[in-house]
């Protein structure tokens, strides 16, 4: 429930983002229009429409793709003829005839536009099918979730969701600015220029979505402006269930007199961790052999930049209250399929200087158990093995440290022995590279896959050609917008270059940018050349490029080409590449 209310605000949300206003114009249509003839069906039909046209793109596949292709061009060609109607009539009346016979279902001969529900639900399919909203954490979440599970009813239920909220945000918008234009027209008798006036707006955002400005710099603007505004709601959303108050240090101190209870609530008991395939610095371990721990289980993947950037705060909380009773434990959970390889994780182990257990949950019964949906994800159980505080995504690190300390401290009392906590302080941790924290406030791009089941501002003009080689191009580029060249073949995952030369280009803005990439098939090491805005990168390079911009791909993990050194500003990136058979699956940026 927390994640429909979640999704649903996350909706409502887009009345503030600009990547909404090319549609805002066919939703005015039905201004002053009866609420039940009118408006909601419109709303109904933009709703059904955006939930089911997402879900089909969450399911996969070249027809899915071409699909949805098929149908935006469609709805773009009914809203250019709902703008022409309504903005000349008369014009309207030399077309042919099935195009007038449209055209009057959507706008009817005494001004008014629209006035049955046939065409108000028409008009809410269309504005579903082109509505591209500025996808933040939430649909994000939810979109990752039905491409790694698959997509099924909740998935369906949560976009209505999301919707929903949109669609409610709308409507109050509608119905105030409903009023507003009777009033206009009773006082000034303006309603055929209010009609043609309408007409343009419309036609200026089919022009604007036709030209991918939605998705482009209005999407750049929306992502500056409520990106952070939806981050916060989701941040908080799963604290209003838990709520704890942080503990202050004088508070933890004196939390280690016996008899101590936390105030932490009880969010149920810790789930059996025998799903798990495997399991690496670690025998197996059991629920039940962790009675009397305090228990942090941190839900990732090797891959995952935000999971990444978690680390140096679980190795040194592992570290530091180890001795005290916590015991960390990661759970590795794969996105991509390179994940689900054993040998791939014991690598990565030892990059990331792991050493705390980790369970190998290729098959997700732990993730399922858990009923977990974000990577990262802590959960924290007390002595008794009972769940007591969880933290979704990054950051929160502070308040998770006190929710440590504070059940240590549970334990200690209960054990009638002393808390060592010292003066209470938390952890400092410095990451080098990809673990460093990410730069926030710079941050204009969001991860981008490349693989097709969830790619998305893919710029490249050849289109709907999955799963057999291709020959691409790329031309100038607008911020968030990239592309490839040379002969690739772009499947569900990822995109593999075929020959020799091929390059993939991204306009992007913020400090850091990484790619997921991959070696040959067989694991032959791939040499790449980064370019930045045409140069090599010289001290913007990132730790696995050099200043001229040199690199090789020799394992499947995320590389780390950019780190700008000094203002961050809009740039342009590309990676060619000087052997074939390289795999590229997702941009991250920090």
């Amino acid at each position: 429930m927390i994640l429909f209310l979640a999704s649903f605000l996350a909706g409502a949300l887009t009345i503030v983002s600009p990547c909404i206003l090319p549609v805002v114009p066919f939703v005015f249509s039905r201004a002053g229009q009866p609420l039940f003839r009118n408006v909601l069906p419109m709303l109904l039909g933009m709703v059904a429409s955006f939930a089911g046209v997402a879900t089909l793109s969450a399911v996969g596949g070249g027809w899915a793709v071409e699909a949805s292709s098929v149908g935006r061009g469609a709805a773009i060609a009914v809203m250019a003829l709902f703008g022409w109607t309504l903005l000349s009539p008369r014009s309207a009346s030399v077309l042919s005839r099935p195009l007038v016979a449209v055209g009057g279902w959507l706008s009817n001969r005494d001004g008014a536009a629209g006035s049955g529900v046939g065409g108000s639900l028409l008009l809410g399919i269309a504005t579903g099918l082109l509505w591209t909203p500025c996808a933040g954490p939430i649909l994000g979440l939810v979109l990752t979730g039905a491409a790694l599970q698959g997509a099924s009813l909740q998935t369906t239920l949560l976009l209505v969701a999301y919707a929903a909220g949109a669609a409610t945000s709308l409507a109050l918008v509608l119905l105030a600015g409903g009023r507003v234009l009777r009033a206009t027209k009773r006082l000034l008798g303006v309603g055929v220029r209010l009609r043609q006036g309408l007409g343009i707006a419309v036609l200026a955002g089919v022009g604007i979505i036709a030209l991918g400005v939605d998705t482009g710099l209005l999407a750049r603007l929306s992502y500056a402006g409520t990106t952070g505004i939806e981050q916060s709601v989701f941040a908080r959303l799963p604290a209003a269930v838990s709520t704890v108050a942080a503990t202050s240090a004088s508070d933890t101190a004196a939390a280690g007199r016996p008899g101590y209870r936390s105030g932490l609530p009880v969010e149920g008991q810790l789930p059996p961790l025998d799903g798990a395939m495997g399991w690496l610095n670690s025998e197996p371990l059991a629920a039940e052999d962790l009675r009397g721990k305090v228990v942090l289980i941190d839900f990732w993947t090797y891959s995952c930049i935000n999971c990444i950037r978690t680390l140096p705060y679980l190795r040194a909380w592992a570290e530091k209250y180890r001795d005290q009773g916590l015991v960390v434990i990661g759970v590795h959970a794969p996105e991509f399929a390179f994940e689900k390889r054993v040998g791939n994780v014991q690598k990565a182990l030892r990059d990331f200087a792991i050493t705390y257990p980790v369970a190998i949950d290729n098959d997700f019964r732990i993730w399922r158990a858990f009923g977990n949906s974000y990577w990262p994800a802590f959960y924290i159980a007390d002595a008794a093995g009972r769940i007591r505080h969880h933290q979704f995504g990054e950051g929160g690190y502070e308040q998770t440290e006190r929710v440590i300390q504070d059940l240590l401290a549970e334990a200690a009392g209960s054990r009638a022995a002393g808390l060592r906590t010292g003066d209470g302080g938390l952890v400092v941790p410095t990451g080098q590279g990809a673990q460093a924290a990410a730069d926030l406030d710079e941050i204009r791009s969001g991860e981008t896959y490349v693989g097709y089941r969830q790619a998305a501002n893919f710029a490249s003009p050849e289109r709907g050609v999955v799963d057999r080689p291709q020959d691409y191009t790329v031309g100038t580029l607008r911020l968030n917008r990239w592309g490839i060249s040379g002969n690739w073949t772009v499947g569900a995952e990822q995109a593999r270059m075929n020959r020799t030369g091929g390059a993939i280009v991204y306009r992007f803005r913020a400090r850091d940018l990484h790619l997921i990439l991959g070696p040959t098939e067989d694991g032959r090491p791939v040499r790449f050349q980064v370019t930045i805005d045409g140069r090599p990168p010289g001290p913007d390079h990132g730790t696995d490029t050099d200043a001229e911009g040199n690199g090789t791909v020799s394992e499947t993990r995320l590389y780390q080409l950019v780190r700008q050194a000094g203002a961050v500003r809009e740039r342009t990136f590309e990676l060619r590449f000087l052997d074939p058979g390289v795999d590229a699956y997702a941009f991250t940026f920090g």
